[in-house]
């Protein structure tokens, strides 16, 4: 692992092995000359996407018959996640979900985790999810937070980030301006900031809002980063350094109004993407963010990190 690799002491943490190592980069040249992507989807099997990143550290330890609790809205790609790879892992999955506005791609995403999970009901709103879940946390399951945004999930993009920098300096891409990411939780751009701060180098992310205020705000992410630089220091015993303010910009102008709501601009970002013969885009996270992305990609170099895997889609 290339956060190994930097902080060698980082190995005594526990994790287990779900990703493929150095998802590709492709140039989609056909969009903008500009214009990159940061194929995560292709992380892992079944599915991959940004949240198997964090599950390496946060599902470590993890024994036949154990049982997982998280928590997320109805068509949540971590709830899926959750419950895909923790199921494969022999755990008993349960997911308290909550209502929200909903588009195909979270409709099916809905369905599949209903399959995958050994529990899932769905409540009226996030505090009764919460609620049901300590219940379920309190009963002995082992708690793994809405995003698998904590310090030591964040370690699973700190890691992501760094195996970026290895294939910018390998030549596999120019290093860009810019990486574009959606940001819900913000573990991914808190991860992917800390890495670049790691690395010095000079990137800036921009955060695409795909939830309320409340939940994607930039001193959210900085001091996530901050706190997961901290368990750094802990374990590998030596410093690092620090996120600046100005390395994250988080953009507004594609939220829609409400989560998982379709917009005009992501509907034309699927077909985009779809015509470009690329990637399977989602209308709640990576739509909002790839259309945010082709506009950036105008001004300077861009990398568009796709978090979603469109095989989440896929019926079977």
């Amino acid at each position: 692992m290339p956060l190994v690799r930097r902080f060698p002491r980082l190995a005594s943490i526990p994790r287990v092995a779900l990703t493929h190592p150095f998802t590709p980069v492709e140039h989609v040249a056909s969009i903008s000359p500009n214009l990159w992507i940061k194929r995560d989807d292709l992380c892992a099997d079944p599915i991959g996407g940004n949240k198997v990143r964090a599950l390496e550290f946060l599902l470590a330890g993890l024994h036949e018959g154990d049982r997982v609790v998280t928590v997320g809205s109805a068509g949540s790609t971590h709830a899926l996640a959750v419950a895909t790879h923790a199921s494969r892992l022999g755990a008993r999955v349960l997911v308290g979900r909550w209502k929200q506005e909903m588009n195909p791609s979270a409709t099916r995403v809905a369905a599949r985790t209903s399959r995958v999970a050994s529990e899932s009901p769905v409540f009226a709103s996030p505090a009764f999810a919460y609620a049901w879940a300590l219940t379920q946390h309190l009963r002995g399951a082992r708690w793994i937070a809405a995003g698998g945004s904590t310090p030591l999930g964040v370690l699973g993009h700190v890691n992501a980030g760094l195996e970026l920098v290895e294939q910018i300096d390998a030549g596999a891409l120019p290093s860009p301006a810019a990486v574009v990411v959606p940001l819900g939780t913000g573990g991914t751009a808190a991860g992917l900031l800390q890495a670049f701060a790691i690395a010095r180098r000079d990137i800036t992310v921009l955060g695409v809002r795909v939830v309320p205020r409340v939940v994607a705000r930039q001193a959210h992410v900085l001091r996530l980063a901050n706190r997961t630089a901290r368990l750094i220091e802990r374990v590998a015993g030596e410093s690092v350094q620090r996120v600046k303010r100005t390395a994250l910009v988080v953009a507004h102008e594609q939220y829609g109004g409400a989560y998982g709501r379709e917009t005009p601009a992501a509907r034309a970002a699927i077909e985009a993407a779809r015509l470009a013969g690329s990637v399977g885009l989602d209308a709640t996270y990576s739509a909002k963010a790839f259309a945010f992305a082709r506009g950036a990609a105008e001004r300077e170099p861009t990398l568009f990190w796709l978090t979603f895997d469109s095989r989440t889609l896929d019926a079977r």
